[in-house]
């Protein structure tokens, strides 16, 4: 037995039109799922491959999770979903998350949206007996100065996935997270693309590289798995060691 192939699961990932989602996403669809993904543009033509989108092979609906009506009227089309990823993510640079109107911004999407999407696709993921996964990051262990919303943010999704890990147990749906360190995506590249602060970024990782999206995705395929069928409310931190 493989307990590594998902040939015949329904995946959703909300997010998996770019950066650790599409990663995800892709790696579900490797190991035989049928993978759904979500993104805020009005169809996979319109994401470039050198934006880190690759979606051959993946089903497609747009979703802005910014806008609370758009996830309750949000119809994928299929009556099955044995994984849920929610790997949506914004943040909002140069002290913008210090006014009022970008802490908001930032916390409908990385925080109020995965109450949201969790709550919406609660009853399919009982009927199969499912895997819900949230993508937080290793900000919900220490401190970054210049992005609060952000911070509050991933801290809050480590929260929910301990929470909604101990209420839907019952229910048999597992629900577990991961927390990326520093991973190239276009999220990021307000560190990457600046070799300076690239440099002092990969001198403190222990393992002296970037993640990448099939980092992460490792630890999904890992969470959502049977090998992990006894794990319950955790946040696996997948960071190269930066947070040592």
């Amino acid at each position: 037995m493989n307990e590594l192939d998902f040939g015949g699961k329904e995946v959703l990932v909300v997010g998996g039109s770019s950066g650790i989602g599409n990663g995800i996403a892709q790696a579900f669809r490797a190991k035989g799922a049928r993978v759904h993904v979500s993104g805020t543009r009005n169809s996979a033509s319109d994401y470039k491959a050198e934006e880190g989108s690759h979606l051959d092979g993946l089903q497609y609906s747009q979703l802005d999770v910014s806008d609370p009506s758009a996830v309750e009227k949000f119809n994928p089309g299929f009556d099955r979903l044995d994984i849920l990823v929610l790997s949506q993510g914004a943040v909002v640079y140069r002290r913008g998350e210090f006014e009022m109107e970008g802490f908001r911004k930032v916390l409908e999407v990385n925080l109020m949206s995965l109450m949201a999407c969790a709550t919406k696709f609660h009853s399919l993921l009982a009927a199969a007996k499912g895997s819900l996964i949230i993508v937080s990051s290793t900000a919900a262990y220490h401190s970054t100065m210049g992005n609060p919303a952000y911070n509050a943010s991933k801290t809050g999704a480590m929260g929910l996935t301990r929470t909604l890990g101990e209420a839907w147990a019952e229910n048999g749906i597992r629900v577990n997270g991961i927390a990326p360190g520093l991973v190239d995506t276009k999220m990021t590249k307000v560190t990457t693309s600046n070799p300076k602060r690239l440099e002092g970024a990969i001198e403190r990782i222990p393992l002296k590289r970037l993640g990448t999206p099939a980092d992460m995705a490792g630890a999904a395929l890992f969470l959502a798995s049977p090998l992990a069928s006894y794990i319950v409310g955790q946040t696996l931190i997948v960071d190269g060691g930066l947070i040592l």
